[in-house]
Order: C-alpha cells, then sequence, then structure tokens
C-alpha cells in the first residue's frame, strides 16, 4: 500500500501526531528554551551542547540537569568553556549528576570548543556554510573532537532539520519504533528514506505545518524511549539508539 492510499484511508495512528507532541513533548531544544530557529549562531551551540550530554549512556534527567548546571553557570559559549578549564568542567559535571562520564565529558568539550574556535570562529554556523552537502556536515561535526559519534549528531541534527538546509540525519531508530507502534508507518519500513517520507506526509496531511515536524520526529523519540523502558521490563529487546 503507498502512503497516499493509506492515508487516504484515514490511518492516522493510535493517537493523532499534534495531539503525540503535547502528550509527550516536541523539540528537547524547546524544553531547554533554546530557539534553535532565530539568527543568533550561539544558540545553536547551546543544542551541540547539549547532544553532547544526551549522546552519552546517561539518563535524559541527568543530562537535562547537567545542562542546566552549565547554563546556571553562563557556561554556554566555546570560549566560556574553555576559560573555566578542566577541573571547572569536572566540577560542572559532577553538580548535575554525570559523576560516570565526568572526566572522559571535560575532556571532550574542551576539544570540540578549540577545534570549534580554531577552525570555525567559534560557530556551527560557519561549519555548517563550510560543509558542502548532509553527509559533508555530518563529518565535520564528529571531526571536533573525540567521542562526537553518530549518536551525538543525530541528536542535534534531528532538531535542525528544515532550519539548517544541510541538516538531514537518518530518522532514528527509537522513532521508527514508536511510529510502527502507533500504526504512522506502513509496510515496508526498512528504507529510512521512505519512513521519512511517510511520516513527513502524515504529519502535514493531518494539518500540521511543515516546519513543526522536527517537533513530531522529537515526540517519537521520546515514545521509543517510553516504548523501550516499558519493553525491557519484560525483556523484550528494542534498539537503543536514539
Amino acid at each position: 500500500m503507498g502512503v497516499g492510499s493509506w492515508l487516504a484511508a484515514g490511518e492516522y495512528g493510535l493517537i493523532a501526531p499534534a495531539e503525540l507532541v503535547r502528550s509527550r513533548g516536541g523539540r528537547y531544544a524547546t524544553a531547554l528554551e533554546i530557539d534553535l530557529v532565530g539568527a543568533d549562531s550561539g544558540e545553536r551551540f547551546k543544542w551541540f551542547l547539549a547532544a553532547i550530554l544526551y549522546g552519552t549512556r546517561i539518563s535524559e534527567q541527568l543530562a537535562t540537569r547537567t545542562w542546566h548546571e552549565f547554563a546556571a553557570r553562563g557556561l554556554l559559549t566555546p570560549q566560556r568553556i574553555l576559560d573555566v578549564g578542566w577541573e571547572g568542567l569536572v566540577s560542572v559535571l559532577d553538580a548535575g549528576g554525570y559523576v560516570r562520564y565526568d572526566f572522559k565529558t571535560a575532556t571532550k568539550l574542551l576539544a570540540v570548543c578549540n577545534a570549534l574556535l580554531h577552525d570555525y570562529g567559534g560557530s556551527l554556523d560557519n561549519l555548517h556554510a563550510a560543509a558542502a552537502g548532509a553527509r559533508d556536515l555530518e563529518a565535520r561535526l564528529k571531526a571536533l573532537g573525540k567521542g562526537i559519534g553518530d549518536t551525538t549528531v543525530a541528536i542535534f541534527l534531528r532538531e535542525l532539520r528544515d532550519i539548517w538546509s544541510k541538516a538531514a540525519p537518518s530518522p532514528a531508530p527509537l522513532a521508527l519504533n514508536a511510529a510502527q507502534a502507533l500504526g504512522y508507518l506502513a509496510p515496508p519500513t526498512n528504507a529510512a528514506g521512505r519512513a521519512l517520507l511517510q511520516l513527513r506526509q502524515v504529519w502535514t496531511k493531518t494539518g500540521q505545518p511543515a516546519d513543526g515536524f522536527a517537533d513530531f520526529e522529537s515526540a517519537l523519540v521520546r515514545e521509543g524511549l517510553r516504548l523501550r523502558r516499558a519493553r525491557s521490563r519484560h525483556s523484550v529487546p528494542i534498539s537503543t539508539k536514539r
């Protein structure tokens, strides 16, 4: 069955997409009061810092608390992070509960900020402008420092979809798991590009604005995390990737 006939049949899933966003939450950046749409490139750096924290195997709650510790201390620019130094970063990370990965993350943040300032004048927007395309953008983000891997880059770019022209990550496995469970995806869904197209059409054909799709995608990730926790209690395997 094609996407058009799937939607025409009225199969919008177990919950309307807009209601899923309202109940589960949309962009993580919005919850952190980060304005990804505005002209200030510093907002994109704030979200990159958050993505680095979320990209480690640590709970969402601890990562969020740690980001707020950075915000409370005004450590939301590459230069401020460099100024506080390694010991200062470890202290902030520990205050947020990021104890298990504090040394490694402090080292990673210093390397990333050094590279971003040296290679792109401290601006992620400059990095985006320098990228030849979507895959080069991902490669440049990973090259900022050891430990910036696929998960961190995917978290970061997912919420910049339709804001940065070259932000085109594959849908997160957690989002696909949730979309299938909620009935948004018509089989087959083994091709990421096809699944993304189907989800975009579900979103827009239910009357939602195209530029709000990233909120739907993030809501699906949140639902996927909820499903993973529920299934882990019953020992049912599910993808661990965000």
